[in-house]
C-alpha cells in the first residue's frame, strides 16, 4: 500500500506534537494562507468586539458540549459578547439539522463542516478566512479540506486520529505482551482475550461510527483514495469486487464476531462507558473519547492500535474532523471572526482547546502535552508518521448515512458479505444519481 505517499504528514508533524489531516486534495490554499495575514485584516479581526451582541454556534461535537458552554461564558465575561452554543451530534444527523435550521430562516454565525464535497452546498455562505491572523500558523495539511481555489473557508477545529483504543492492563491479564499490528496478530489477541474471559471488542450500533470511520479504513487503503472515490461516484469502479474491500471485510468480521453480546443496542455513550468500565479490551474510536473515559476512570492505562486489513502492518487514521465556518449571511459574521481569533490566540481559549477539549491543536503555535490531551492523543501523535487519511467528506451528503445503514444490517446479521458491498455501492449511486 502507498501509505506515506497517500498521506503526507511527516513534515507537518515535526512542527507540532500532533498528527495532521488527510492531504486528499491539492494544497492549493497553502500559499494564500501562508502569505496571510494582511495588516488591515489582522487589525480588523483583533479589534475589540462590539458589546451587547449575541452570536450563535451550531456545532456537532457532543464530546465538548459542556466545555463549549463554559468557554462561551468566559468569552462573554471578557468581551460582553454572548455566544449561544447549540449542539447536535451523536446519533443525530447533524447535516440534515443544519439544513433545516438554515431553511427555517435561522442563520447561525458559526457552524461545522467537514470540507471537501460537504462544503460545496455552503459556499454561498462560507466566508474567506485566508487573511485571519491564525491562518499562517496552521499545520499545512489541515487547511486542505476547507481550501477552494486557493482560499481558506474554514478554521480547522483540530486534528484527530482513531484506531483501536485498548486497555493495557486487560491485555497484560490475557498474556498479550506485544501490540498486534497485523490482522493475524489481532485475531490471535482476540482469541487470547476470550480465553482469559475478557470481551475483546466493545462495538457500537451507531451509523456514523461504522458508516464513516470503519468504512473509511477500506477507502484509505486504496492505492489512490481520491481517484477510487471519484470512480465509484462516476460508476466506473465498484466497492464490490474491490480487493482492498474484500480484505477490509476480514477486519470487520474480527471486530463484530468478537464483540459484546448486546452490540446491536449499544449506542456511542454506552460503548465508551462500558469500555472505560473495563467491560471490554478494545473499541474502535479516537482521541475524542478521552474526556468521557476520564470521567469514569482517569487512571485507565490506554494505548492505540492500528486497524489492519491483512498480514501487512495496519495504520491509524488521522485527519481534520471538522471546520468552523463563518456564515456571511448571519447577522454578525465579523463578531464570529473575532470569537474564533480569540479562541486560538487568548490564553483562555488555548487552555480550553488543550486542557478542556483535550484537542490536538491544528495550530503550530499552540503547545500541548500528555497531561493536557491524554494518553490516546499522545498515541495518535506517536503513530502519525505512517497514518492514512480521512476520505468520507469526498462523498456527497447522504452517502455515509447509507453506508451506516448497510453496516447496521451487517452488524445484525441481516445481510452477508457480498450483500453488504452491494449496499455500499448502492448508497453511493442512490445519492449521485439524484
Amino acid at each position: 500500500m502507498k501509505r506515506k505517499s497517500a498521506f503526507l504528514i511527516a513534515t507537518a508533524c515535526t512542527m507540532l506534537i500532533a498528527g495532521c489531516g488527510n492531504g486528499g486534495n491539492s494544497n492549493s490554499g497553502n500559499e494564500a494562507a501562508t502569505n496571510a495575514p494582511k495588516e488591515s485584516a489582522a487589525a480588523e479581526a483583533t479589534a475589540a468586539p462590539a458589546k451587547d451582541v449575541t452570536i450563535k454556534m451550531f456545532q456537532f461535537k457532543v464530546e465538548i458540549a459542556e466545555q463549549l458552554n463554559a468557554l462561551a461564558e468566559e468569552y462573554e465575561k471578557e468581551t460582553g459578547v454572548k455566544v449561544e452554543v447549540e449542539t447536535h451530534g451523536g446519533g443525530e444527523d447533524y447535516g440534515a439539522l443544519l439544513k433545516a435550521e438554515i431553511a427555517s430562516g435561522s442563520e447561525p454565525e458559526i457552524f461545522n463542516n467537514g470540507g471537501y464535497t460537504a462544503l460545496v452546498p455552503y459556499m454561498d455562505r462560507a466566508t474567506d478566512l485566508s487573511d485571519q491572523p491564525w491562518a499562517a500558523n496552521l499545520i499545512p495539511t489541515s487547511k486542505t479540506p476547507a481550501t477552494v481555489d486557493g482560499k481558506l473557508y474554514g478554521m480547522p477545529m483540530n486534528v484527530e486520529g482513531y484506531g483501536l483504543i485498548y486497555n493495557k492492563d486487560l491485555f497484560a491479564k490475557a498474556g498479550i505482551t506485544e501490540e498486534p499490528k497485523t490482522l493475524p496478530q489481532l485475531k490471535d489477541a482476540a482469541a487470547k482475550l476470550k480465553a482469559a474471559g475478557i470481551t475483546p471488542f466493545e462495538a457500537t450500533n451507531e451509523w456514523w461510527s461504522m458508516g464513516i470511520h470503519l468504512v473509511n479504513v477500506g477507502l484509505a487503503h486504496q492505492p489512490d483514495p481520491k481517484k477510487f472515490i471519484e470512480d465509484v461516484k462516476a460508476g466506473t469502479a465498484t466497492i464490490k469486487g474491490n480487493p482492498v474491500f474484500e480484505q477490509w471485510l476480514d477486519l470487520v468480521d474480527v471486530i463484530f464476531d468478537n464483540a459484546q453480546d448486546n452490540k446491536m443496542t449499544t449506542d456511542y455513550a454506552t460503548q465508551v462507558a462500558d469500555f472505560a468500565s473495563g467491560k471490554a479490551a478494545m473499541m474502535m474510536q479516537g482521541n475524542w473519547t478521552q474526556g468521557d473515559i476520564d470521567k469514569i476512570d482517569p487512571a485507565l492505562n490506554l494505548g492505540l492500535l492500528p486497524l489492519p486489513i491483512s498480514d501487512e502492518e495496519g495504520t491509524i487514521l488521522v485527519g481534520v474532523p471538522n471546520n468552523y465556518i463563518v456564515n456571511s449571511k448571519s447577522e454578525h459574521p465579523e463578531e464570529a471572526k473575532a470569537f474564533l481569533n480569540w479562541l486560538v490566540t487568548s490564553e483562555t481559549g488555548k487552555k480550553y482547546i488543550t486542557q478542556e477539549f483535550k484537542f490536538i491543536p491544528a495550530e503550530t503555535d499552540i503547545t500541548a502535552d500528555a497531561a493536557d490531551i491524554g494518553q490516546v492523543a499522545v498515541a495518535v501523535q506517536e503513530k502519525s508518521d505512517t497514518a492514512l487519511g480521512w476520505n468520507w467528506d469526498m462523498f456527497p451528503d447522504g452517502v455515509t448515512q447509507g453506508f451506516g445503514a448497510a453496516m447496521q444490517e451487517y452488524l445484525g446479521g441481516q445481510v452477508d458479505r457480498d450483500q453488504l458491498l452491494e449496499k455500499l455501492d448502492k448508497a453511493v449511486q442512490d445519492i449521485v444519481k439524484q
